[in-house]
């Protein structure tokens, strides 16, 4: 169980680092979440979660999911991989004790941030951004509106461009995945992990940058 409880918790996560891309391993995060997160959201949290640790041993992140994924009418949309979990609902708490970078290479400041449900938008300012629409934006903590709450597409962008400070939400990558729990290298600096989030089968790249 505690092996199931480690994959599950690293499910939703896709960070990058803007300069080395070394050997990463997952350990056991902190128990219990962080203070930053609220109260009510905490209870929802798994814990203990998951660390990501470098090629030196220090912690690029900890990360914590809900017990139970939030559940909604299946979408019909296009290139969409999660179609049962609503856009704008909870999926977890990210921590990063120093600065990092998200899918983007946008730089995240240390800190404590909350996972929401995202859709890439179809546009012609996304094409060829990434082969699946299914993002988590991570959000001030502060400013989350709690773990009832449904906000849109469009609040939660404007909460995780605070995190940001773009006007492009700073984001974690879920993609199709095998179902096997593992944990390899693919390509020139992708790390990616595959799992499972709930039922369904996905694949994060822990670590590594977007081409486009």
């Amino acid at each position: 169980m505690r092996i199931r409880s480690l994959a599950l918790s690293l499910a939703i996560l896709s960070v990058s680092v803007s300069t080395v891309f070394g050997q990463y391993k997952m350990d056991a995060a902190g128990d219990p979440v962080p203070s930053a997160v609220p109260a009510a959201i905490g209870t929802a949290l798994q814990a203990p979660g998951v660390k990501v640790l470098n090629a030196s041993g220090q912690v690029f992140c900890e990360v914590w999911l809900v017990k139970t994924a939030p559940n909604g009418t299946a979408s019909t949309e296009s290139d969409v991989t999660l179609p049962t979990i609503p856009v704008g609902g909870l999926i977890g708490a990210i921590q990063f004790p120093e600065k990092a970078a998200d899918r983007r290479d946008q730089a995240i400041k240390p800190g404590v941030y909350l996972l929401r449900y995202v859709l890439m938008p179809v546009n012609g300012a996304h094409q060829g951004a990434a082969p699946q629409r299914d993002f988590a934006a991570m959000v001030p903590a502060a400013s989350d509106p709690g773990l009832s709450a449904k906000p849109s597409l469009e609040e939660v962008i404007a909460m995780s461009t605070k995190v940001s400070q773009t006007s492009h939400p700073a984001i974690l990558s879920l993609a199709p995945g095998s179902g096997k729990v593992t944990f390899t290298k693919e390509g020139d600096h992708d790390w990616t992990l595959n799992t499972k989030l709930g039922d369904t089968p996905v694949a994060i790249i822990l670590v590594g940058r977007a081409e486009n």
